[in-house]
């Protein structure tokens, strides 16, 4: 997956070193002086050869990016107002641990969304009908194997999908939500026991400890959510004529909850190890600050997007109207709004809820575009435009990706690559708004107006 590589590059490039910004009185009080400066080479030619384009580096007789103008002081913080509180307390080593941690734990959420993405494209999410928070053992036995398809054979999906399925492909249907379920759970672990030991390190600051505990909390909500979406597909359907399958609400409810986790864990990670934004000048504070407006409008479009394609799945809209760019022989069709009442429609109408798709996909393309078009000739950072191409390109191949889905009618692995695209792209939105984000006071009274060339 290209954002892990990102992120490799990211922990591997990044380095912390300590510069003292204390003269005068403040020396007589340190007698040894610690200051921190936040290096990153984030965006390097190394990302270029990977598959979301990279960061270039500028051609010659241009200024060289150099992030060494992103010096935080931690020792200082505290005493300055204007100083840059950091996340991480203990030093750069802690940062990077940290930080290590953090991005872990981000690539093992993103590796959840696409496992339980196989999942439901496999039909596995209704296999196990039963839940406890803590696991339990799989099967070990035939007579357990056989008790476990016993319980299977009660449920809606067995007596109206799968009736006669053999005992070898409920074994592969149930392995595979077997292990979504404990994928989680080993997540769980993961996240706490680093946890417990940067807390006990003093590593942890209390504003970086609550937004992780908020973090944790929602990861153990997320199992809840997710028994409480497959229960709602163990229930007979309205109708004698319907597949079983589990609420298209609930579904959107896990599916977002999931995309949160990932975004506050990515985010905070990004924080950890890069403080302060790339900038090197006033003029390239100024440019990040005309990309902002465009990026928060756009990220909100391209949230939209990602929650109406959790609705399409829910609704197996995705096999209904195997054509593009028309729906069948129409562009729009006649039945978008038969349920009642109307707002059911948005939601539960799958002629509705794939022309919703369309429509947000199209305009998430659009934007992106129309935001890459006018950054191309303002005085900003090299590596912001060189990030805001990635994201056109990603988005034009997540476009692509969906089409091609639509048009096969759904196969696992195009399934299951257009929903990992959907998180690659919301990835891309999240550095971006975390690059354009505005330099501390500090930082800003030592940037010179313009950057230099060499």
């Amino acid at each position: 997956m290209s954002q892990i590589r990102v992120l490799s590059s990211i922990l591997k490039r990044t380095k912390f070193t300590v510069v003292s910004n204390l003269r005068g009185q403040a020396s007589s009080r340190f007698s040894t002086s610690c200051s921190s400066s936040y290096s990153s080479s984030f965006f390097s030619s190394t990302i270029a050869r990977s598959s979301i384009h990279g960061f270039k580096s500028l051609p010659k007789g241009h200024h060289v990016p150099s992030f060494r103008n992103m010096s935080t002081v931690a020792s200082v913080a505290v005493g300055n107002k204007e100083g840059l509180k950091l996340l991480v307390s203990g030093g750069p080593r802690a940062q990077k641990m940290v930080g290590i941690w953090l991005f872990g734990s981000a690539a093992w959420v993103f590796s959840m969304v696409v496992l339980g993405g196989v999942t439901r494209l496999t039909r596995s999410g209704l296999s196990m009908t039963d839940w406890k928070f803590t696991g339990s053992l799989p099967p070990m036995s035939d007579e357990e194997w056989l008790q476990e398809f016993e319980k299977y054979k009660q449920s809606p999906e067995y007596k109206r999908v799968n009736k006669g399925m053999s005992i070898e492909d409920f074994k592969f249907i149930y392995w595979m939500e077997y292990a979504h379920r404990m994928w989680g759970r080993a997540l769980g672990v993961m996240f706490a026991l680093p946890f417990s030991y940067f807390l006990r390190k003093g590593y942890i600051t209390v504003r970086l400890g609550l937004r992780l505990s908020a973090l944790f909390a929602l990861g153990a909500g997320q199992g809840l959510i997710g028994w409480w979406m497959v229960k709602s597909g163990l229930e007979e359907p309205a109708s004698e004529h319907a597949q079983p399958r589990v609420s298209p609400y609930r579904l959107a409810a896990h599916l977002t909850s999931a995309f949160v986790i990932y975004s506050g864990l990515f985010w905070t990670a990004l924080s950890v190890v890069m403080p302060e934004p790339p900038v090197e000048s006033l003029a390239w504070v100024q440019g990040a600050s005309k990309v902002k407006r465009l990026v928060l409008p756009v990220s909100l479009i391209v949230g939209i997007t990602a929650i109406s394609g959790a609705f399409v799945a829910g609704n197996d809209a995705g096999h209904a109207y195997n054509t593009f760019p028309k729906m069948g022989n129409s562009w729009i069709p006649d039945d978008i709004f038969d349920l009642k009442p109307l707002s059911r429609n948005f939601f539960e109408n799958t002629s509705l809820v794939q022309l919703n798709h369309r429509i947000f996909a199209t305009a998430t393309l659009l934007s992106i575009g129309t935001l890459w078009l006018p950054t191309r000739k303002l005085d900003i950072h090299p590596a912001i435009k060189s990030l805001i191409g990635s994201t056109a390109g990603m988005a034009a191949l997540q476009v692509t990706l969906g089409i091609s889905t639509l048009l096969s009618y759904v196969p696992v692995s195009l399934g299951t690559a257009h929903q990992a695209g959907a998180l690659t792209l919301l990835t891309l939105m999240l550095l971006l708004n975390h690059t354009v984000r505005e330099p501390s006071p500090s930082l800003l009274k030592k940037l010179p107006q313009l950057a230099k060339t060499v």
